[in-house]
């Protein structure tokens, strides 16, 4: 029979041979307790305050940069809807047999139940990598770690909403409540999650869907923690399918996966109390570990919308290749750059930039997205890079192929030791007639540090609502009423507008 004192050795000798291997990054300890943690009732503490707070106590600074995120998630799910991913989408619902239900698929006049409804805009607001970013606070929570917040939790609010007819306010809290509490769970969760290959949208992003349905669905506080394990417990999604269909599928099933977390909960699903803080639980499985100041009591306090800030982007790429484009956009209009004079191209970022902008020789548009090199390609082009840009046939243009090959993306020592809490980007173009033109960015266009106003996020609406031949009188049509969303007596008088 084996003894205590077998058992003990058995793990420590383990413990040793997976550490050589290169298998686990900390120590092991034979005998370390299951039980009371650091951060004991951390769960609790995010369920009170999914419950308890109110829609007066959101400040009127954060509620009018809500609404600009919220904006900004409808036109995207609309330019979404008319892709080929929407299109799959839908054909997948309707394979399902489920021809109508509550919750609208926006852009369309399609019907369906509120997991799926959730399902297919999660994916539509992400498709084109178009959708808001969090920014992060300490600096180890390298950018690319956090996390695009509106695409999981939006399309959670908006289901729910029509589900619960519920009025603006109601959805706007729910919304609020879920980017809050998926913005500070990215912050306190180790840096080690993103860097292994979690994708923190698809992960976290369900955590914050929860949060939002729950609210919604007025749970109280043991059901919203049941809800938030059993989101913690479907919470997915895989970096190296960056660049394929299936990034935004993760946008989407984290937002499917927060309503059914929270739906099934209400039916008397159980789960674990303590699935944040547990030894077994989300932080230390998932990360490996946790700041337990980064998220316990800060829950509002400041929201984050305030303070560090959502970027809203003015390109559909991903976020890291922001400050660059936004630099070099500045850099041509400045010098008056023409394609045909630029001899080379040097781009030199932070050593964790290159981790997540992978795909230096792109063959579509979705891989373009997550290189650097295109992005700055197609600005010397053409100077602009939007949706139309970002298409299959422009990134194998001759020309575009040609171009990229004149960009060099590298780490340099001065952007790495600006911090990973920076995106610092320096560009060097070097110019046929000798000369070298340089500049510097560590943050792009749409940044808190240089935001786009209600304004002009609504002229970014409108480009990508035409992009998708969406009724234009209906578009401007949604865009007043988000600018007065609390007015709104019941959900359907948005959802009227975003069908076709």
């Amino acid at each position: 029979m084996q003894t205590e004192s077998d058992r003990r050795n058995f793990l420590k000798g383990a413990a040793v041979l997976l550490t050589e291997a290169g298998m686990i990054g900390n120590t092991f300890s034979a005998d370390a307790k299951l039980a009371s943690v650091p951060g004991d009732g951390l769960t609790l503490y995010v369920a009170e305050f999914i419950c308890n707070t109110q829609f007066i106590d959101i400040p009127a600074s954060t509620l009018s940069l809500g609404k600009k995120s919220f904006l900004d998630g409808l036109g995207l799910a609309i330019s979404g809807s008319a892709t080929e991913l929407g299109d799959i989408v839908r054909k997948q619902i309707a394979s399902l047999n489920i021809r109508s239900g509550p919750a609208i698929i926006i852009g369309t006049n399609s019907r369906t139940a509120p997991r799926f409804a959730a399902f297919a805009n999660g994916i539509d607001i992400h498709a084109d990598d178009y959708d808001d970013t969090q920014l992060a606070v300490a600096k180890d929570r390298v950018y690319g770690l956090l996390t695009h917040p509106t695409a999981p939790v939006l399309p959670s609010a908006l289901a729910i909403g029509e589900l619960t007819k519920a009025n603006g306010k109601e959805v706007m809290l729910a919304y609020q409540i879920g980017v809050e509490v998926a913005c500070k769970v990215a912050e306190a969760i180790n840096p080690r999650h993103y860097q292994a290959g979690f994708h923190s949208t698809g992960t976290l992003g369900a955590i914050g869907s929860a949060a939002a349905a729950a609210k919604l669905l007025r749970l109280d506080v043991p059901t919203t923690i049941r809800a938030l394990s059993i989101a913690a417990s479907e919470a997915a999604g895989l970096r190296e399918n960056f660049g394929t269909m299936t990034k935004p599928f993760h946008a989407g099933r984290a937002a499917e996966s927060g309503v059914i977390a929270a739906q099934f909960a209400q039916g008397g699903w159980t789960a674990a109390d303590k699935i944040l803080e547990a030894p077994r639980g989300f932080f230390n499985a998932a990360g490996g570990g946790y700041d337990i100041n980064a998220i316990q009591g800060k829950l509002g306090h400041p929201w984050t919308f305030d303070d560090p800030g959502i970027s809203i982007k003015p390109f559909p790429c991903g976020s890291l290749n922001h400050p660059g484009m936004s630099e070099m956009q500045r850099l041509i209009k400045a010098n008056n750059i023409k394609a045909k004079d630029v001899v080379r191209v040097r781009v030199g970022t932070n050593s964790n930039m290159p981790n997540a902008l992978i795909h230096h020789r792109p063959t579509n548009e979705l891989q373009a997205k997550f290189s650097m090199e295109f992005c700055m390609a197609i600005l010397l082009l053409e100077g602009k890079a939007g949706l139309g840009q970002f298409t299959d046939e422009v990134v194998n243009r001759p020309d575009v192929k040609a171009m990229i090959e004149k960009v060099d993306f590298v780490v340099d020592p001065q952007a790495e030791a600006a911090g990973y809490d920076k995106m610092t980007t320096i560009i060097d173009i070097k110019l046929v007639d000798g000369r070298t033109i340089s500049g510097k960015a560590d943050f792009g266009k749409g940044s808190p540090a240089d935001p786009m106003s209600y304004d002009e996020v609504a002229g970014k609406f409108l480009d990508n609502t035409d992009f998708a031949k969406f009724p234009h009188k209906k578009a401007e049509s949604i865009i007043a009423l988000v600018s007065k969303f609390e007015d709104i007596g019941n959900i359907e008088q948005l959802a009227k507008q975003l069908t076709k």
